[in-house]
């Protein structure tokens, strides 16, 4: 007698979980969760990407202020500390000439070259 009431206790305790289980997968697969469920996916995959590229953004900022110091110390581009009316004109068309060096055989004079696409080659 012990026996079947044990039997009988486990499979009314093994159909209760198991009914538990299934119906709450049923909820997980109805449409409406399904959608929560993407929604808040997309949400934390959006939060991740953005978090992501503002790190980007600041460490590309952080270098290319790293590297145009180095460029400029290279360059000889440092102005003084104390500069003349003069000097300070003088910054402007100083850097231009360093950066488009005409010496450089790369360099393409732009007053003269035409930017015809129909004349003859």
């Amino acid at each position: 007698m012990f026996r079947r009431t044990f039997w009988f206790g486990t499979g009314v305790a093994a159909g209760v979980w198991a009914t538990t289980k299934v119906n709450r997968k049923l909820k997980q697969l109805t449409p409406d969760s399904l959608a929560a469920t993407a929604a808040n996916k997309t949400l934390d995959v959006g939060t991740r990407v953005k978090d992501r590229a503002v790190v980007f953004a600041l460490d590309v900022r952080d270098n290319m202020a790293r590297r145009e110091a180095e460029l400029d110390d290279a360059l000889g581009l440092k102005a003084p500390v104390e500069q003349s009316p003069a000097d300070q004109k003088l910054a402007g068309p100083l850097r231009r000439a360093a950066i488009e060096n005409s010496n450089n055989p790369t360099y393409v004079d732009r007053t003269t070259y035409s930017y015809n696409r129909n004349e003859d080659h």
